[in-house]
């Protein structure tokens, strides 16, 4: 018999087993995570991105950002506690926004409304197809799911007409332009919106929703009310470098404006109860300035913050007042001032969602009273291979005590983008989110493979802990399809390219990069893989696995790569469609899974590991040997699907996660399956999906317990199983 049709009778008789095969018992595990203040438990978590602030006099916290998972958007915090989220931000066509403003009666919350592609109809409660809303959501201030109506409710049964009924629309513009409220400000009668694309602060009857009056300005932004009914407003906000301006109550420029310093980047405004002006400075101090008034004129008097936030000292190191990406401030009665930050600013590009939410109240002497904190997004985790007990994220290190409850196991410990330091970091430019990570040594120094959410490209970074603190600095880069990559400064076009920091600055100099002039475009295929001597590992759907060779490290410290010192395997049997190939070097054995004749590939779940999973022995031979063929979980027609996303080895297991978070645990060295682990009360027994193609990763501890991570997007965090297996016979 040959090895082909050997290896498709073993997947045949395994189908045959499968109904028993995955009749797996749960195991005994400890849920708990990492990345999030709260991890839903008691049915709360911390928001993924935070844009704007308003707070009341008593010092609860009301928030606003375009995105959250779980649609929390729009979410309410007091003394370190999430009290509750609007919703109403977040599918059917509704998006949060980037302003928010209280008084005594509602929540004026900045928000968006499409029609996801035009199929939602429904005269004034969606727009029409190929145009999109913005505009101002009311809320009842003492429960901001209540909207507040001020207008017909054209259909009372429909949830959606009600929470029309209660929108004030702003701007009707075609799908694709922009037309946000970036600026809001109420009295107990008034409320000013900014208009910026439109370079007017409009003025409106806060009970009627009636426009009272529009002032021209130019791209206008946040704005804050001071007692005396002026108002204080950033203006252009739109290029690099905003301005204030201070206007009277009828809307008349005043000659009293604010000296910034000359690289301040001014996000937000608030007034103290001394009637001080504060500004969050986004620019290279990462401060809140102070400006008091003498003698007619005001001057900066104080700030808020160690000049150069996270970057200050040891780079990427937090802290109390070491901000990061500020994007709101604001004040309450007692004087006590409120933080908001998301490690970028109040950008207009998603980015800032996958970058960490952090919200933090500071008494007047500077003191820190509470922080919380959402810090991952489409993010995975793996454990630092130099350091115990450390565990690395897309762009952030944590550390862990394991001695502590769920929950309180893990401490924020680094942030790896430096964006004042590496601009060019792909983090900031071609991504989203920054990856899922892959932490290997090599020649006694540790680097990061980040692969992005859809497989496309793989981001590689060294530390040098002496020079650049938590910093993880650009290193190399394995470039896919020419259209991810087309922000990558100096890039040749086709994509299909490798470049490596060959002069140390990480940037991306013209003179780095290395196309891929083999003949075979290498671009497409799900599977990444670093093995644990450095050699870089793709599966290429029907075209095979290609291995790129680590060739040690350059005078700067790079890993190398080449395309000339790259192998191509072909697709093994029995497959016809290769999704994933994981090879352990200690063992010269090959993990690969995928479709095969058998178990044909199914294109509506196109990110999935497969339907059979080999083990090949003796793979750098050039005869590999399958050791056993494993049927996966494959049922399309479950609610939810069962399929499987994510696969990873480590210690005896291997260990893969479905994309609800379920994740099966098998024998490695016979494929047996052994069980099952299910997300535990303390996460609200809940798992956002799994939906990228490298969330789950496992490490055995020196005890024998493993640690096993899964991404969960849902709600801001990593999940983190702890499973002793029994002691083998």
């Amino acid at each position: 018999m040959s090895r082909l049709t050997l290896a498709r009778a073993m997947c045949a008789f395994a189908f045959l087993a499968t109904l028993h095969a995955f009749a797996e018992p749960a195991l005994n595990v400890q849920t708990s995570w990492i990345g999030n203040t709260s991890g839903f438990g008691d049915g709360t978590w911390t928001q993924i991105n935070i844009t704007a602030i308003a707070v009341s006099s008593d010092g609860k916290v009301y928030t606003n950002a375009p995105w959250d998972e779980s649609g929390a958007e729009s979410s309410v915090y007091q003394n370190g506690k999430m009290l509750g989220f609007a919703g109403g931000t977040h599918g059917w066509g509704n998006s949060g926004g980037n302003a928010i403003a209280v008084n005594r009666r509602y929540a004026y919350v900045a928000v968006g409304v499409g029609n996801e592609k035009g199929h939602l109809v429904g005269a004034g409660v969606w727009p029409d197809k190929g145009r999109q809303w913005y505009g101002i959501s009311r809320r009842e201030i003492g429960d901001t799911k209540r909207v507040a109506a001020f207008q017909p409710i054209a259909n009372s049964i429909d949830p959606h007409a009600k929470t029309a009924a209660a929108f004030m629309r702003v701007n009707d513009v075609p799908t694709g332009t922009r037309g946000d409220v970036n600026g809001l400000a109420a009295s107990d009668t008034r409320l000013y919106a900014s208009n910026t694309s439109r370079d007017r602060i409009e003025v409106y009857d806060t009970e009627s929703m009636q426009p009272k009056a529009q002032w021209s300005v130019h791209e206008p932004g946040r704005i804050a009310r001071a007692s005396d009914g002026t108002l204080w407003v950033l203006t252009d906000t739109l290029g690099d470098r905003p301005k204030v301006a201070h206007l009277d109550a009828d809307g008349q420029l005043l000659n009293d404006g604010l000296p910034l310093p000359a690289d301040t980047v001014a996000v937000d405004i608030a007034i103290d109860p001394q009637g001080r002006v504060l500004i969050a400075d986004n620019g290279p101090r990462q401060q809140v300035l102070f400006f008091g008034k003498r003698d007619g004129q005001y001057s900066l008097t104080s700030t808020l913050g160690e000049r150069g936030g996270i970057f200050a000292g040891v780079a990427g190191r937090p802290g109390p007042q070491r901000f990061n990406g500020l994007t709101g401030v604001g004040v309450d009665a007692r004087g006590n001032v409120y933080v908001a930050t998301n490690g970028i600013g109040p950008r207009f590009e998603p980015t800032g969602a996958g970058l960490g939410a952090t919200l933090e109240s500071y008494a007047p002497d500077g003191r820190r009273l509470w922080q919380v904190e959402g810090l991952l997004f489409v993010d995975g985790a793996w454990m630092d291979p130099s350091r115990p007990d450390s565990v690395y994220t897309g762009n952030k290190r944590f550390e862990l005590d394991l001695s502590k409850p769920p929950g309180q196991q893990w401490k924020y410990a680094g942030f790896l983008t430096n964006r004042f330091k590496y601009p060019d970091d792909p983090v900031l430019n071609i991504d989203q989110w920054p990856g899922l990570p892959i932490a290997r040594k090599l020649k006694a120094r540790t680097f990061l493979f980040l692969t992005d959410m859809y497989a496309d490209h793989l981001k590689i970074y060294r530390f040098d802990g002496g020079r650049d603190g938590e910093t993880a600095t650009p290193s190399g880069f394995i470039a896919g399809r020419e259209r991810a990559v087309l922000k990558v400064p100096n890039a040749p076009s086709g994509g299909d390219w490798i470049w490596r920091d060959t002069n140390g600055n990480g940037r991306f100099d013209a003179n780095e990069f290395t196309p891929n002039t083999s003949g075979t475009h290498l671009a497409g295929g799900w599977g990444w893989w670093v093995d644990t001597r450095g050699d870089i590992w793709r599966a290429r759907d029907s075209k095979g696995i290609n291995r790129f060779r680590f060739g040690g490290l350059d005078a700067k410290g790079n890993p190398i790569y080449s395309y000339a010192d790259m192998t191509a395997y072909p697709v093994p049997p029995p497959f016809s469609e290769v999704k994933r190939a994981l090879y352990d070097p200690q063992t010269d054995s090959m993990y690969v899974t995928g479709y095969t004749p058998d178990a044909p590939f199914d294109r509506g779940f196109w990110k999935e590991v497969g339907r059979v999973l080999v083990r090949y022995d003796k793979w750098s031979s050039g005869n590999a040997v399958p050791r056993y063929t494993l049927p996966l979980p494959w049922d399309t027609k479950s609610k939810p699907v069962s399929t499987l996303i994510g696969l990873t080895v480590e210690g005896q297991y291997l260990f893969a996660v479905e994309p609800v978070g379920t994740v099966h645990v098998f024998d490695r060295d016979t494929g047996t399956p052994i069980g099952t682990m299910q997300p535990g009360r303390e996460v609200g027994h809940a798992s956002g999906w799994v939906d990228v193609p490298n969330g789950i990763s496992a490490y055995r501890r020196n005890d024998g317990e493993y640690l096993v991570f899964v991404e969960e997007d849902a709600r801001g965090k990593v999940m983190m199983y702890r499973w002793k297996p029994a002691p083998r016979a």
